[in-house]
């Protein structure tokens, strides 16, 4: 197997943050060739499926969610303290951190990501890691689109009692109670896009 030069993909609009995180990568993994892109497009007019890691900016993952999902675990979602990502297996960055803390970040995501081959797949996807029924997904898409426990009954033909289980079901399950939050697991995990909310 050749071993060849690893390109990685930065995907951010904010430069003081594209170029700062280019440089620690650079530290990180000097034979590495990285790329900042300033926007999805400038990706897109690259040749975006050679790079074997993406570090795209939260914003950008939440309107191009399918593209990124394809690539699942090479795209590593840049979070903030303002938008923490949440629990869940998308892997992720946050910026926010010091530089030390960073830096350890960055290194257990490579370590991770690495143990068993340079790009592994997870045998379970995001949605299964969390069960949910395939009831309670339609439920979830239901509430993203901002639908009230009645409705959501009229749409299913189910009772009111019974969304109101289902959506206790998909917050214990999930750890979410917000519908805000709800919306965000539910774009990043492909069930709907994020115009359609």
């Amino acid at each position: 197997m050749i071993n060849k030069t690893p390109e990685i993909a930065i995907i951010e609009p904010n430069t003081l943050t594209a170029l700062g995180l280019q440089t620690i990568l650079e530290e990180l993994i000097p034979d590495a060739i990285i790329r900042v892109f300033p926007s999805f497009a400038a990706l897109i007019d690259d040749t975006p499926d050679m790079y074997a890691h993406y570090f795209v900016s939260i914003h950008i993952y939440f309107e191009h969610t399918s593209f990124f999902l394809e690539r699942f675990p090479k795209a590593i979602v840049l979070s903030t303290n303002e938008h923490p990502l949440l629990k869940n297996n998308i892997p992720n960055l946050n910026i926010s951190l010091p530089r030390e803390q960073l830096i350890l970040s960055l290194m257990q995501l490579h370590t991770h990501g690495h143990n068993s081959s340079q790009h592994p797949h997870s045998s379970a996807s995001p949605a299964e890691e969390h069960e949910l029924s395939p009831r309670e997904i339609e439920v979830l898409i239901l509430l993203t689109k901002g639908f009230i426990n009645k409705e959501i009954a009229e749409k299913l033909n189910i009772g009111q009692t019974t969304v109101i289980t289902h959506r206790k079901n998909i917050t214990a399950k999930l750890g979410i109670k917000s519908i805000a939050g709800l919306a965000i697991y539910a774009v990043m995990h492909g069930y709907i896009e994020a115009d359609r909310i």
